[in-house]
């Protein structure tokens, strides 16, 4: 049975904006003749997919997911959070960086919203009202923080290794490493400002459950 009803409207509204997209990927890659594992590999090589993806996952598991190992792990306050504080990260970036850098029309302006606007908004409310509060440490952002880190380390290689960049802020054959290196600490600031937030939410509400407790 679901926990919550809109829980379980969220988690399929994470999918839903993930099978759209990666079923766009698949179509123009089989019309073009093109590998479709290659296309998978493409799809799922963006920061906003894999992130996506978590969201998906974590309000699935709070949704309807069974009693276990990965459950706990996914729902655990720190992890929960760190998801959060990435999906803040995807949402704003495409706003100040990307959005106005096309105009997606049809089924991929679906995905778009979906990814982009809808689900970052669902999990803000999700972590608000469902993850428990007052357990966030300071520690805890260095560990967040690998995430988009290694991310980056790996975009510059496989970019370097097939000449094609996921975004254009890091796209270091037009940039330059100095360039991107410097629009990669921006986005990364940009990150801890966003996890000092949650960080600074969580103590607050926490204190405040603990006064009405």
């Amino acid at each position: 049975m679901p926990r919550r009803p809109w829980l379980t409207l969220a988690a399929m509204l994470g999918w839903l904006g993930l099978t759209v997209q990666v079923y766009l990927v698949l179509l123009a890659r089989w019309q073009e003749q093109a590998s479709l594992i290659g296309g998978l590999i493409n799809v799922f090589g963006y920061f906003t997919v894999l992130t996506n993806t978590l969201v998906a996952t974590v309000l699935s598991y709070a949704a309807f997911g069974r009693e276990c190992g990965a459950k706990r792990f996914f729902l655990s306050p720190s992890v929960s959070s760190a998801v959060a504080a990435s999906i803040v990260l995807v949402a704003l970036a495409y706003s100040v960086l990307l959005r106005h850098l096309w105009q997606p029309q049809g089924w991929q302006w679906l995905a778009d919203e979906l990814l982009h606007d809808v689900m970052p908004a669902l999990y803000v409310l999700y972590w608000w009202f469902e993850v428990p509060k007052g357990h966030l440490r300071l520690w805890h952002l260095a560990l967040w923080a690998l995430y988009p880190a290694v991310y980056f380390a790996y975009a510059l290689w496989r970019g370097s290794e097939i000449g094609v960049y996921p975004y254009p802020f890091i796209d270091v054959a037009t940039l330059g490493y100095g360039q991107v290196m410097l629009n990669a600490f921006g986005v990364l600031a940009g990150f801890w400002v966003i996890s000092l937030v949650l960080l600074g939410l969580d103590r607050w509400r926490g204190w405040r459950l603990r006064d009405i407790a």
